[in-house]
């Protein structure tokens, strides 16, 4: 285990906690307010935004959507070139976040800015970024990754700098309170599949990150078991949960996988799939496709997650659990915004995969386009 681990994110955690921005931001500094479809103004958190930064030369850019575009990101890279920003504050939920980071790092770039993710540039520079989280799922609220999108060619691609994590986040429980049941259990699965990721793989004998795995697991298990007697508690606990899962410490010193997300990428890309269902539609059928080589590790949360009994087929009753959770919060395990055209959308997908340099995946880069081919098979309806 030999690895080097630093989360520089100040967190600042539960109620009220927005009016803290005002401090977090120094005065002297251009700030541009960045968020999403406008849900923000019915909840309050737009008001609260508004008041802590009464002392600050701020303006607005609003419309980012979910799986954020560049087509919509490129007009806030020009706004905080034409206004030299120095500092943009993203409110809302992983894909403002995420948009946020892209428009930070366009912002410096001298040159298009979808050429950082379909070039694989090294980030010199970037605007200062803070975050309220409005949506806990992805952790993008105190990590160094980014997931934008093209429309025009239908790709989703990743970005990695320390550059364009944020300085600060600001995580209170209470917004959670007014978003759609959908949106809720989306942040669970999506918690649950960022973990799995980083755990089902092969025996490491990392005490402290498979405990700590486990740990976030069996709350995300618990949080879907009681997800209708939401109350302050259950949301403060979904929301560390969610951030834990992906701020590089349960995946450090150890083999991570991450197939799942690169395979279910290319499902929002070319379907318009929720990120969280896109995840929840490959994983089971990609576990069991590798199953022999994860077989340790399924058994290993079949027993310390599940709480089931030691058995010959404990790895496959243990993927069954993880298909039987996510369809008690109702998310499916199969594509079906095909237009039940079976064959072009696996051709399609596969089509993608190859294009993004993504022919071996996994772990130990086992998962081939053969592999995948086998897995869609399954995923696709």
């Amino acid at each position: 285990m030999k690895f080097t681990y630093s989360n520089p994110t100040q967190i600042q955690f539960g109620q009220g906690q927005i009016a803290s921005i005002s401090d977090l931001i120094p005065t002297d500094q251009k700030v541009l307010v960045l968020y999403g479809g406008g849900s923000i103004k019915k909840n309050g958190v737009y008001d609260q935004v508004v008041d802590a930064l009464k002392d600050h030369d701020w303006q607005e850019f609003s419309g980012v959507q979910p799986n954020p575009t560049i087509q919509v990101l490129d007009k806030a890279v020009a706004q905080v070139k034409e206004h030299n920003i120095d500092f943009i504050l993203a409110v809302g939920g992983g894909s403002v976040i995420d948009g946020a980071k892209y428009v930070a790092a366009a912002a410096k770039y001298n040159g298009e800015g979808w050429d950082i993710l379909k070039k694989r540039l090294r980030i010199e520079d970037a605007v200062s970024i803070g975050a309220i989280l409005t949506l806990p799922a992805t952790g993008s609220e105190s990590n160094a990754g980014s997931v934008v999108s093209n429309e025009d060619t239908q790709e989703k691609l990743v970005f990695f700098s320390p550059l364009v994590q944020p300085k600060f986040a600001v995580m209170d429980p209470d917004v959670v309170k007014t978003l759609p049941s959908r949106q809720v259990a989306n942040g669970i699965v999506d918690a649950w599949v960022h973990t799995c990721e980083q755990y089902i793989t092969f025996p490491e004998n990392a005490l402290v990150q498979d405990g700590y795995s486990e740990a976030l697991l069996k709350a995300l298990k618990r949080l879907g078991e009681t997800f209708n007697e939401q109350d302050d508690q259950w949301r403060a606990n979904l929301m560390w949960a969610a951030n834990q899962a992906l701020n590089g410490l349960i995946g450090s010193g150890v083999a991570q996988d991450w197939a799942t997300h690169m395979i279910g990428h290319e499902l929002t890309a070319l379907y318009g799939v929720d990120h969280a269902r896109s995840l929840a539609i490959i994983q089971p059928w990609l576990l069991r496709n590798q199953i022999e080589s994860k077989r340790a590790k399924l058994e290993q949360m079949g027993r310390n997650v599940f709480g089931l009994q030691s058995s010959e087929d404990l790895a496959e009753r243990t993927i069954q659990a993880i298909e039987d959770f996510y369809h008690s919060l109702d998310v499916a395990t199969q594509l079906t915004e095909h237009n039940g055209d079976k064959a072009t959308a696996i051709d399609a997908i596969v089509k993608n995969l190859k294009a993004h340099g993504l022919a071996r995946l996994g772990e130990t880069q086992s998962v081939t386009i053969k592999h995948c081919r086998a897995i869609l098979e399954e995923a696709v309806a």
